[in-house]
């Protein structure tokens, strides 16, 4: 017997994160672990659950994740995309509510590579006059 599934990637500055929605009591795994365990403040944990609890399901599905690259805070919003997708996938009414929010957008801000001849994006060598 197939269980019902809904699937979705989110992606946040060089994290991305595969996301996994079945019907369930509100369990949520990161990485084979509690999600309390491996977001371990209490605001990226609210960022992970906005989506879930912006549309009243937080205790329909239960969350698998498996997220890579990234820092924890590019993480917790790669999850957060992800689970809006896959919500959107599970009921597509909740799409309007999920994009004024701003959860379906993907935060396209990327660090900015070095130039050569400066030290860094923008920042130049240290310039002596005389």
């Amino acid at each position: 017997m197939s269980v019902m599934q809904y699937y979705a990637t989110g992606r946040r500055k060089t994290a991305t994160a595969r996301v996994y929605l079945r019907a369930g009591s509100g369990g949520m795994q990161v990485n084979r672990r509690p999600m309390n365990a491996y977001f371990h403040t209490d605001a990226l944990q609210r960022v992970v659950r906005e989506p879930l609890v912006l549309t009243e399901t937080h205790d329909k599905f239960d969350v698998l994740v498996n997220v890579a690259g990234g820092g924890e805070a590019g993480q917790a919003g790669a999850v957060r995309h992800g689970i809006a997708r896959a919500l959107v996938q599970f009921e597509p009414t909740l799409r309007a509510r999920l994009k004024e929010a701003g959860f379906l957008t993907r935060d396209s801000r990327v660090k900015e590579r070095k130039k050569y001849g400066q030290r860094g994006a923008r920042a130049r060598f240290q310039y002596s006059k005389r």
